[in-house]
């Protein structure tokens, strides 16, 4: 049998492909397609804006009735006796519960009792406790932590709030003195010295343009909340990100610029005047770092970027302390034997959670009972419950 012959030019497409012209896409389409595109992505950032919303429900708050943030003359403080709530999307129901001095110590302002050792806290909303149960804050953990490594009855009356600055420190001291301390603990974090001289909340004014603002609008979003909870669990990832985003990372830089050796010189002045005031007094002050989430990862991965360094800050704020007469304790290193430490931090506030403070508890304790405060040095044979079980 012999095949037929094979035709080698193809047939002529009836739809008048192939005739060599190309076909253009009818008009319609170009609004249709675009049209499709956008409302795709407009209910993919829906769904994502629902299940955040779903899983991070969005932050609440009435802390407006218990604060006092127009005197210029004391700076931001608490209503004495007023009872505020806060839904915090990543921590639930907050109650902050200030006493009949404004203060949410949980106690009242009253004497130290005879032979208790009373530290007074001060500092910002990290040593509040922010968006924590005072129960869960280090404020409450530390005195029962020290009480075990001294033997001492230890007293902590924690004078701290929202927004309390150096600057605002300063101001209120007498109120820490009058509170008849034998120590006070100045907690402080790179917000701190960052706005060193921040007087009250609303001298805070935002550097953004219309992007950045639209950039922090679509961060705070529940959307954005989802993903950077997604993005952030990777510590590798999230350290990136907030080097390289720089808002507010200046403070990691290996060699700092002049405005954070401007904010360093405020910082100077501010513990140079508490520090003689409280000496005056007779009451030592000791001033510990707190780290952001970002510092805190990198030392616990023990490596990091060329260019920043995340004791920077802390040798800086060391000199500054101790060249002054002040105590400085040094909890940073002890992030370096935590794995995985940024979990212990907000993801997207950045403030510690619980694991968090208990962590800084348990560092704070070391530091004071080491010998650098000898009042409060560890007495041999003795150890906390968590040590004997180990």
């Amino acid at each position: 049998m012999i095949d037929a012959p094979v035709n080698s030019k193809p047939e002529k497409a009836a739809d008048g492909m192939g005739d060599g012209k190309e076909q253009k896409l009818p008009q319609r389409d170009w609004i249709l397609l675009p049209g499709l595109s956008l409302l795709t992505i407009c209910l993919m950032v829906a769904s994502a804006e629902i299940i955040g919303q779903c899983m991070f429900p969005e932050t609440k708050t009435n802390m407006s009735r218990c604060t006092m943030a127009t005197n210029p003359s004391t700076g931001v403080h608490a209503i004495p006796n007023t009872v505020c709530t806060e839904q915090f999307s990543e921590g639930g129901l907050i109650e902050y519960r200030f006493n009949g001095c404004g203060h949410r110590a949980g106690m009242e302002c009253e004497p130290k009792q005879p032979g208790a050792y009373r530290i007074v806290m001060v500092g910002s909303s990290i040593a509040l406790g922010a968006y924590l149960p005072r129960e869960k804050t280090f404020a409450a953990l530390l005195p029962t932590e020290l009480s075990s490594r001294t033997g001492r009855r230890i007293d902590l009356y924690n004078e701290s709030f929202f927004f309390e600055s150096p600057r605002v420190v300063a101001l209120r001291l007498n109120e820490a003195l009058a509170a008849k301390p034998d120590m006070i603990l100045w907690i402080l974090s790179p917000w701190d010295i960052d706005n060193a001289s921040l007087l009250l909340p609303a001298h805070v004014a935002p550097k953004a343009g219309l992007v950045t603002t639209a950039f922090g609008l679509a961060k705070t979003s529940r959307a954005g909340v989802l993903l950077q909870h997604f993005l952030y669990k990777s510590p590798n990832s999230f350290v990136k990100q907030y080097l390289i985003g720089g808002g507010g990372s200046g403070f990691l830089d290996s060699n700092l610029s002049p405005e954070w050796q401007r904010h360093l010189h405020e910082i100077d002045g501010y513990a140079s005047e508490i520090e003689a005031r409280a000496k005056a007094a007779g009451v030592p002050v000791a001033v510990v770092l707190v780290p952001f989430r970002a510092q805190a990862a990198m030392i616990s991965e023990g490596e990091w970027l060329a260019g920043f360094d995340p004791y920077k800050l802390d040798r800086e704020l060391r000199t500054i302390v101790v060249d002054r007469g002040g105590t400085y304790l040094d909890i940073l290193p002890g992030f370096r034997h935590i794995p995985n430490t940024e979990q212990d931090f907000f993801v997207t506030d950045g403030h510690p959670n619980a694991a968090g403070h208990l962590i800084i508890s348990e560092l704070l304790t070391k530091e004071l009972t080491s010998g650098a405060v000898p009042a409060l040095r560890a007495v041999v044979g003795l150890q906390t419950e968590k040590e004997a079980s180990r």
